[in-house]
Order: C-alpha cells, then structure tokens, then sequence
C-alpha cells in the first residue's frame, strides 16, 4: 500500500472518530451544542460584515478634510429695523333690529312687505281693519257739527226778528192786564151791590195776578235778548266743541296706530303673520333690521391707536371673509383692565347682509421695531451653546484656488422670528458670506465651493 493511499485512510477514520465524537455528546448535551454552534455561525459571519462596514468608514474619515462640498451662498446685509403684524380681537356693534306688531287688537288684513324688502323710515308694513273706527269717527264729526251751529248762534246773538216778537209779546199782556183790571173794578162795584157772588171776584183778582207774571217773564225774556248771549253760555258751548275735538282725535290716533310704519331704514329679516289673522296688542308682525353701515369696534394698545387717524382705512376680517372699513372715531377712555382704547371701524353696507351684532371682528397692524440685526434663513442655523445658534461664515483660505472656502461657525443671538427666517445679531456684518442650509453636513474648517 502507497503512502498516499495510506494518509487518505489515516484522514478519512480520523473525521469518522471525530463524527463519532460529535454523535456521542450531542446525545449527552444537545443543547449545550446547539448553542455553541449558533454562536459560532455569528461569529464566521458577523466578522466579514463588520470588516466590510468599517473599512469605508474609515476611509471616508480619513478623506473627509480633503473633500470639497458644495454649498449654496448668502450675502447678508444688516437692517436697523423690523416690522411684526399684530392682530387685535374686537366685536360688530349691535346694529338696531325691532320686533313690530300692533298697539291694539283686531284683524291683520294687509301685509305690504316680504323678507328681503328693504324699506324707508315711515314706510306702511302691515295694515289692521278700521271700520268701526270709522264709523265711530263719522258719529262725532256729525255731533261736533251740530255743536258748531249752537256755538255760532250763541257768538251771533239774538235775531232783530226774535226782539220784535218779544216785544209784541210785552204789548199783549199789558193790554190783556189793563182789559183785566178795569173789568176787576167793574166787579167789585157789582160785588158791592150784591150783583155778584166773591167766587167770581177772586176768579178775576187771581187772573190779573197771573197776566202781571206773564208780563213780567216775557219782559225779562225782552232785556235778555236785547242784551245779547252770556259769555258763560258761550265758554260752555266752546267747551263742549272742544271734547268732541278730542274724541274725535282719539279716534285718529287708533287709526294710525292700526298702520304699523318702519320707525328707521332697514331689511325686513322675518314675516311672522298673514293676513286674515286677529291679532293681538303687542304681537310681531314684522321683523325689521336696520340697513346702515354697521360698525366694528376693537380695543387697541394706546401706541398702536397713536398711529390712526380718522378717515384712515383698514382691512377687517371677519371669519374667512375680508371687508375694507374706515376709522370713524377713536374714543379717548383707557380701559382700566385691558389698558386699551376703543377704535370704531365702519364697514361699507353691502357688509350687512353678512354681518351679524356680536360677531368677531380682526384688524391686523403693522408696527415697526428699531433693531440692528441681519435675516437669515432659518435652515442656515445649527443649535449652539448657552442659549445661542450658529451660523457658518465662508471664509477665503489662502491658497491657489479662489473657488475654495472654508467655513467657520459664527454665534448669533435671535432678536425675531418669522416663517422661514430669523433676524439675528452678532458679529456678522454686511457682505459677509455664509452657507444658507444643508449646515448639518459641515464642520469647521470644512472646505466648500459656492455653488
């Protein structure tokens, strides 16, 4: 047998032995096993992986003071002053709105205006039946009448006509007293001779008695007429007239009030009844808002107010919605509590239909701040220390190659921010360079080329 054939026996019982090995322990420990074996295939490839990972790490490491990067450049400049727009919060002035409706009861029987309708101040709305008022007003008018004409006779006086009759009424009597008393004497002669009994005596005496108060009555009725009316008579005429003028206004103002008018300029919002209803005192027919310019008032700051006038315009916004508007007036209290003063906006009218009393209303002004900075991007910034940010500056190496820069982190304090940038102080200057973003790939000394 060849030594060659040999070793291969010698090899092949050698791996056999070991198999056998492997075979007896796993039977006695195979967990034990188990874990060995799971803890070496780990490692036979854990260890390539983690060769392979840092070898370019530490290539890169060792090249990165080389490499050039490009970055994108700013050229500051410094200001002296900033602008912040601030929003002050204020309110729609109740605009005037009334519910209308009848002061007396009765039946609705017009209703001359639909929602929407803008109407005028003293505009008909809604009407109520009057035909007994009416009536009732033809009744006085005819009584007053009749009061007039007695008034008129009393203030004319007696007619020449009525003093003639009284008169001749005067004349009468007296014939018929002298007729009655001289056939008196002839009866009493008879009564003295016993012609006569003293029944027909007194039957003359009492008639004589009676003539001479006749005549005196109608006397009396003469003077007055020839005197004229008593004033009394007439004030008390007068007066008489003078109620039935007040009924018969009554009767007016009962009239008007059946007829409600618009008390001011404005858009009917609501109709609550029709016609043919009875309603009643004080019951809404109508529901009408006032159509003029609403008004916006919002409390300012006292320096912020300092920089208004009257006549000034602004922009106010309501909801979603903007609406030009001009200050009106500028009220001089100082609110205690809020330290602010009332500034009054007025809106244009074609507002109103969108407006409602008690809705926020926001007006944003611009002041301006006296301060010395730069802006700067806020992506050209990385966190610093003690409260501070950094800003990275290009700074021209000296070297062959123009196009090359380093760059050095620069700390600058934050005076304002806004949405995408910052104003920052510090050492910088106008004219200096820095990188505007993309900081977080930078150290200092890192060499750049501006794109």
């Amino acid at each position: 047998m060849s030594n060659s054939l040999l070793s291969k026996q010698i090899h092949t019982r050698s791996k056999l032995g070991i198999v056998s090995h492997l075979h007896r322990q796993f039977n006695r420990y195979p967990r034990l096993l188990i874990s060995i074996g799971t803890a070496g295939l780990l490692l036979t490839f854990a260890v390539p992986i983690v060769k392979t990972q840092l070898a370019p790490a530490a290539e890169s490491s060792a090249t990165n003071g080389a490499r050039v990067l490009p970055v994108e450049m700013l050229t500051v400049e410094t200001v002296s002053s900033y602008e912040v727009s601030r929003a002050y919060t204020g309110e729609i002035a109740a605009l005037r709105s009334s519910d209308l409706g009848f002061e007396r009861g009765g039946q609705l029987v017009e209703v001359t205006v639909q929602e929407g309708d803008r109407v005028t101040a003293g505009t008909p709305l809604a009407r109520l039946d009057t035909s007994n008022l009416q009536t009732e007003r033809q009744q006085l008018e005819a009584e007053k009448a009749e009061a007039m004409a007695q008034l008129n006779e009393l203030q004319t006086g007696p007619r020449s006509e009525d003093i003639a009759a009284a008169e001749a009424a005067v004349r009468d009597l007296e014939q018929q007293l002298a007729l009655q008393q001289t056939q008196r004497s002839r009866r009493e002669a008879l009564y003295t001779e016993g012609a006569i009994s003293r029944e027909e005596l007194d039957e003359f005496a009492f008639g004589q008695g009676s003539l001479e108060a006749r005549l005196d009555q109608t006397r009396s009725n003469l003077r007055e007429l020839r005197n004229g009316t008593r004033q009394e008579q007439i004030a008390a005429q007068q007066a008489r007239v003078q109620q039935l003028d007040a009924r018969i206004a009554n009767v007016d103002v009962n009239i008007r009030k059946s007829t409600i008018t618009a008390p001011f300029d404005g858009i009917i919002s609501t109709r609550q009844i029709d016609e043919g209803t009875v309603v009643s005192s004080g019951q809404s027919v109508v529901r009408l808002v006032e159509n003029a310019a609403p008004e916006a008032r919002i409390g300012m700051p006292t320096d912020t107010v300092n920089q208004l006038q009257v006549g000034n315009t602004q922009t106010l916004k309501l909801g979603s919605e903007t609406y030009s508007a001009t200050v009106v007036a500028i009220l001089p209290e100082v609110d205690a509590e809020t330290r602010t003063q009332i500034v009054v906006f007025r809106l244009a009218e074609a507002a109103i239909t969108n407006l409602s009393p008690g809705q926020t209303a926001r007006v944003e002004m611009v002041d301006t701040i006296p301060a010395d900075g730069v802006w700067l991007p806020t992506e050209a910034l990385t966190q610093g220390i003690r409260g501070l940010w950094n800003c990275y500056v290009l700074v021209q190496p000296n070297d062959n190659n123009p196009d090359h820069y380093e760059v050095q982190p620069q700390a600058v304090e934050i005076i304002h921010q806004e949405a995408e940038r910052v104003l920052v102080r510090g050492t910088l200057q106008s004219g200096d360079r820095i990188v505007a973003n993309g900081t977080h790939r930078l150290v200092p000394g890192q060499q750049v080329q501006p794109l």
